[in-house]
């Protein structure tokens, strides 16, 4: 069984397909169509909804993708679609602004963005043009324009008003935390079952005795099966209330970072220890995907175009797995062995993610290469971390993505640039190396022979970046 409010209406559910969305449930088991279904792949937004959390005993409001969300991902949480907005006779402070900015023409994307201003509105102390379009980076709209979108999400942040939710927000927290308990939920029917544990423990013994289960972390990826695929999942185990996989430590040798802490969170975190890291998450996908989409279950799934695994492998991150009782750590850039395939033992899953403060060196750099800025594949994401002693190098560690089956260190360029200082001759003999650590595919994103010079290209501006010789503006920087 699971529990969740749906706005402030208990709803518990015994027996319901694992495979069911929460776009889905809503519009065909609540009747409540305001939520769109447009793209069922996480691209455009139509379908978002907010949901609700307690996190340090206060009201946590984020938006996700209905059409990627899990009925089992509702436990423990309050589920907000935009029906439940209304303030009695009047429309929320949110729907009224895009009402006078006239920010809808057809109106099939609204009720997204209405969504995603809510939770910005909720998030916010004042407006903030930068948060505002990462916030509704996610939204594509076809017809209006996003200038009044815009306009609308500066008046809902100006000039906010008390609703049912701030007025209701102790209540609230206090049935949510009511609904949280150490007992592991489960979604089951006859022909599929959804498994929540809310310990380590839960999760090593159900995941050893059942090792054909898929681990459920974001869902981000995993739904696509569902979704695009048609695919029926019979065993899944969800992540996202294990207690061990949501913690973060830092102490002065290392931050361990838990397996299922959402990406949006890692970004806000290492914003001040890892600039570079934080700003490369801001393009992983939209706002919607990092806020379930998890650090790793990007490592997991081993996509060769992965953005997290360059910049981990460039870091020398280290992994915590856990099979049953055993625990082992195993560097990062031995857990890839193919297309797809890693080092995980049967039943064996990521508890955290480690990386020894020891690697941080402040010459880190990642660059992440798409068509579009946001909410795109990578053609290629490098990732380059140097150390220097007067002026050589003494260590270097350089990884990339889409050059290969897996994401991969550059070995026999790093052995070039060891022992070098930053020449234009050391720059280009570890370019010339290059060839003999990749040869990268054409497909739809890119050719081979592009990827391999974009690739040296990416080395030359580190290099001419480290020397001092270019001052460019990032397209990640905010310009307002």
């Amino acid at each position: 069984m699971i529990q969740f409010l749906l706005n402030q209406t208990l709803v518990s559910e015994h027996q319901i397909d694992a495979n069911t969305t929460v776009l889905n449930y809503l519009r065909q088991r609540k009747g409540r169509s305001g939520t769109k279904e447009g793209c069922a792949s996480g691209d455009c937004g139509a379908c978002t909804v907010t949901l609700g959390s307690v996190v340090a005993g206060k009201m946590r409001y984020e938006t996700v993708n209905s059409c990627l969300l899990p009925i089992g991902a509702l436990d423990g949480k309050q589920l907000i679609t935009v029906e439940d907005l209304q303030q009695g006779d009047r429309l929320h402070c949110v729907q009224q602004a895009m009402v006078d900015s006239h920010a809808s023409q057809c109106g099939f994307c609204t009720p997204g963005f209405v969504m995603s201003l809510f939770a910005l509105q909720k998030n916010s102390s004042g407006w903030d043009a930068q948060r505002a379009e990462s916030a509704l980076a996610g939204n594509l709209c076809r017809c209006t324009g996003y200038r009044p979108i815009v306009e609308a999400a500066r008046i809902a942040c100006e000039q906010p008003e008390e609703d049912s939710f701030s007025q209701r927000a102790e209540e609230t927290v206090a049935r949510l935390q009511a609904l949280q308990q150490n007992i592991p939920g489960d979604v089951v029917t006859e022909s599929s079952r959804c498994f929540i544990p809310k310990t380590c423990a839960q999760l090593a013994r159900f995941y050893l005795a059942n090792p054909q289960a898929e681990l459920l972390a974001g869902g981000t990826d995993l739904t696509l099966r569902i979704t695009q695929q048609y695919q029926k999942l019979p065993l899944m185990i969800a992540l996202e209330q294990v207690e061990e996989l949501q913690q973060w430590q830092e102490t002065p040798e290392a931050i361990v970072i838990g397996a299922a802490i959402p990406l949006s969170v890692c970004q806000q975190r290492l914003r001040a220890s890892l600039p570079p890291f934080s700003e490369m998450l801001d393009r992983f996908a939209s706002l919607q995907i990092r806020n379930r989409g998890t650090l790793g279950g990007n490592i997991a799934n081993a996509s060769p175009i992965g953005d997290c695994s360059p910049m981990l492998l460039a870091l020398e991150a280290t992994l915590i797995l856990q099979r049953g009782d055993r625990l082992r750590e195993l560097p990062l850039d031995r857990f890839f062995l193919g297309y797809r395939r890693t080092s995980l033992e049967a039943g064996e899953f990521i508890r955290a993610i480690r990386l020894d403060k020891v690697t941080l060196s402040p010459d880190f750099r990642a660059w992440k290469v798409s068509k579009r800025h946001e909410d795109d594949i990578s053609a290629v994401f490098a990732a380059f971390n140097i150390k220097r002693v007067e002026g050589v190098i003494t260590a270097a560690r350089l990884a990339f993505g889409g050059m290969a089956e897996i994401p991969r260190r550059a070995a026999a360029c790093e052995a070039a640039l060891i022992g070098q200082a930053l020449t234009p001759a050391a720059l280009e003999n570890a370019c010339r190396a290059l060839e003999q650590d990749f040869q990268p595919l054409s497909d739809a994103r890119a050719s081979a022979a592009w990827r391999m010079q974009l690739a040296k290209n990416l080395l030359r501006r580190y290099f001419h970046q480290l020397n001092g010789e270019l001052a460019v503006s990032e397209v990640s920087h905010y310009v307002s």
